[in-house]
């Protein structure tokens, strides 16, 4: 008992454990184990490794014991699966009714059923099996065939021919605020030589941006980055809409609106379309080209540079900032991928300030086109509602600045522009009320002469 007692438990347990062995026979244990056992009586050891060691044993000499991966089942349903399944079979068996016996056994119409399926399985398998092939012939790179009817959509997509039609719009509202008699000969031919020189500029432009507009989501889907037609083809365009263009401006019209054509081209292709690149100061030349076509208008009816063409030309360049900061506000992902120096990018504080004054600007030379004997005194009233809400708009948009205002912003400008036009167009002092202000102020002039002569 004293010998008991003055055991430790580690080896109490040891000794415990070899009893056990011998006692039942087993002979075959390796000598290593029995080595540690001996080393186990010797020394002290903890509970924790005398369970690592049997594990060590079990593992290594008793392959029956050892553990073994679990085999995956082939499908696991899950249990909403078997609601489903479980309900379906419910309404089978509400839906059965009882066999007459003119109808076939029950087993022969399951088996027609069975075969059913079977054949609508593999002809739909038949029928994916194509679509699969086509979807990835589709995937691949195949050259791109020009078709002949595809040809004016194209082209059309290149010059940009919903700008081109805003460009000559805004060059009739200049001819139509003339103050002259209209001509309908003039007007037709300036309406399509400045047609025809927007499309040169904007083929070019596209001919220059290939690879930055490939960058962008909003261009990626123009003809020349898309591989429709050639380059060469495009600059072949370009020269065949820029030199019938110019030519009917100059010999058709007049020199001066033939050289404003031509100079809106120059600046349009040579000097915006690098800038977009370099500077924000591209926003003010873009501003610059758009409010040339009105002026090429009101050169075109009248033949010489008068305060009216400037002042059309003012209006038109303070709503393209509005119109344009509120656009790009929107595409700020787009210009930053694309490698475009934008001002909603760079300077976004100075865009929101820029539209903001632009849109207070429209005010004021609302104001001034009666004064320069334009207009009547009802246009700049008729005209101040809508030009309060585009600044209005213009606030919100310089103080939220987010795409929600700037949305709001830009579809506003898109009608407040033909229907300022329009406003100016119906508030027009015509040519005959000029002529008689004319004889009158002539008239009065003569007399102040005679009244001076002895």
């Amino acid at each position: 008992m004293s010998a008991a007692r003055r055991c430790s438990p580690p080896r109490a347990l040891a000794g415990l454990f070899v009893w056990h062995l011998k006692k039942t026979g087993i002979r075959q244990i390796p000598c290593q184990f029995v080595h540690l056992c001996h080393v186990a009586n010797d020394r002290l050891i903890t509970f924790q490794y005398f369970n690592f060691l049997k594990r060590m044993y079990v593992t290594q000499y008793n392959k029956d014991l050892s553990q073994r991966a679990k085999p995956k089942s082939d499908s696991i349903v899950s249990p909403f699966r078997e609601l489903q399944q479980f309900d379906q079979e419910k309404k089978v068996i509400h839906k059965i009714r009882p066999v007459s016996p003119v109808h076939q056994p029950l087993s022969e119409t399951s088996s027609r059923n069975e075969l059913r399926e079977i054949k609508s399985a593999a002809e739909t398998a038949d029928s994916v099996t194509p679509v699969k092939a086509e979807s990835k012939d589709d995937r691949q790179w195949k050259e791109m065939k020009l078709r002949l009817d595809d040809l004016p959509g194209i082209l059309a997509r290149l010059s940009k021919i919903k700008l081109t039609a805003l460009v000559v719009s805004t060059a009739s509202a200049g001819f139509a605020m003339a103050p002259v008699p209209f001509d309908l000969t003039c007007f037709l031919l300036a309406s399509l030589g400045t047609g025809l020189a927007s499309c040169a500029a904007n083929s070019i432009n596209q001919f220059f941006e290939v690879p930055f507009d490939s960058n962008m989501n909003r261009t990626k889907n123009r003809p020349l980055v898309r591989g429709q037609i050639s380059p060469l083809l495009a600059v072949c365009f370009a020269a065949s809409c820029g030199v019938p263009g110019i030519a009917l401006l100059t010999l058709g019209v007049n020199p001066l609106t033939g050289a404003l054509g031509a100079f809106n081209i120059f600046l349009y292709t040579c000097c915006y379309t690098p800038m977009k690149r370099m500077s924000i100061a591209n926003t003010w030349v873009g501003a610059v080209v758009g409010a040339i076509p009105p002026v090429m208008g009101w050169t075109a009816a009248t033949g010489s540079l008068d305060a009216g063409a400037l002042l059309l030309g003012g209006i038109l360049y303070s709503w393209q900032f509005p119109h344009f900061n509120a656009l790009s506000w929107g595409l700020r992902e787009d210009y930053s991928r694309g490698g475009y120096c934008m001002m909603s990018v760079t300077h976004p504080a100075l865009c929101r300030r820029v539209a903001l004054r632009h849109c207070l600007a429209l005010i004021g030379l609302s104001t001034v086109a009666p004064v320069l004997d334009i207009t009547t005194w009802t246009f700049p009233v008729i005209s101040l509602p809508i030009n309060l809400y585009i600044s209005y708009l213009g606030f919100r948009f310089y103080r939220d600045a987010d795409r929600s205002s700037s949305r709001k912003l830009f579809f506003c400008s898109l009608w407040h522009l033909p229907m300022l036009l329009l406003v100016m167009f119906t508030c027009k002092k015509s040519f005959l009320e000029k002529e008689d202000k004319g004889d009158l102020l002539g008239g009065n002039h003569g007399r102040a002469m005679e009244i001076r002569l002895p």
